[in-house]
């Protein structure tokens, strides 16, 4: 096969195929049609010599060929995306370009709600992609799918460089008329009330590793699947939660919450951002990072 004669861009096909495991799948993904994706895999399969995908039933299963390409497509692609990226000069004010980020609806809330509102004056053709954190976060960062990772640093893998966003207290929140928030917030009060906690993507959070290592006989009656639900289910109960202060505070005036100062010792939390070691010389990514900080300086 010679090079001259390869479509790059069916690499990005191979790639998104590889993921979906489905020509429709694919072709919906790239906004081409079925026919076209179709026509993408046959010409995979003559340049590779492989079938690549084969059908068995409704489901298509990689050989094993294409399952040795699929890292080496992976890695091809970070290096194209980042030699593009470095290689343009980078003007927010006129810039249209996107970024994905992987990050929580509390950063959402807290972080990225009060960036967007700086990028409508400063970079107004800048979009951002959100989505929400998986088990297989930091794998997206190694191959290129997404831009930042943000959330705490215990829940990052790979040796990508990460730079500290800012560092959050944590704070007892309920609503203000539950009586066991009228005095001082002791360990044997947090625990004689029921508790709301939260669970992402079926893996504990930085709160919930802290509290269990803290007191493990707490009495929790809701398991929440966001930190935006917390608040909610703190509202006209009795129940208690740890949240972020920072969110705490969002919430606490339009919920009619009241938050407490823990007489017993939490962690600070550090959030941190994680991107591929290819792209440190990425003037947007770069100048992304710097807003993202200036923005939790100033929170």
């Amino acid at each position: 096969m010679r090079l001259d004669n390869f479509d790059l861009n069916l690499l990005v096909a191979f790639n998104v195929l590889m993921e979906e495991r489905s020509v429709t799948a694919a072709a919906r993904r790239l906004n081409i049609t079925q026919p076209a994706m179709s026509a993408a895999l046959k010409r995979l399969r003559d340049s590779f010599q492989d079938e690549l995908l084969v059908q068995n039933g409704k489901k298509m299963f990689p050989t094993p060929h294409a399952l040795a390409l699929a890292p080496e497509v992976d890695a091809t692609l970070v290096r194209f995306r980042s030699l593009i990226a470095t290689g343009t000069v980078f003007d927010p004010s006129t810039s249209k370009r996107q970024f994905k980020l992987v990050t929580s609806d509390f950063i959402t809330t807290v972080l990225l709600v009060p960036l967007i509102r700086t990028l409508h004056e400063e970079a107004p053709g800048i979009r951002l992609d959100l989505a929400l954190p998986t088990r297989n976060s930091s794998e997206l960062i190694e191959r290129g799918v997404v831009d930042l990772v943000i959330s705490p640093e215990q829940f990052m893998e790979g040796n990508h460089p990460r730079e500290k966003v800012f560092e959050e207290r944590l704070v007892v929140v309920g609503c203000r008329s539950n009586p066991a928030l009228e005095d001082s917030m002791s360990l044997e009060r947090f625990l004689g009330c029921g508790h709301v906690s939260v669970r992402l993507a079926g893996r504990d959070t930085f709160i919930e590793d802290a509290l269990a290592k803290l007191t493990p006989e707490r009495r929790v009656e809701v398991t929440a699947q966001s930190f935006i639900q917390v608040p909610w289910l703190l509202r006209n109960t009795n129940r208690l939660a740890v949240m972020h202060e920072r969110l705490a505070r969002v919430c606490a005036d339009p919920l009619s919450l009241r938050i407490a100062e823990p007489d017993f010792d939490l962690p600070v939390m550090g959030e941190m951002m994680m991107y591929h070691a290819t792209r440190s010389k990425d003037e947007g990514l770069a100048w992304l990072r710097r807003k993202l900080i200036e923005v939790a300086q100033a929170a």
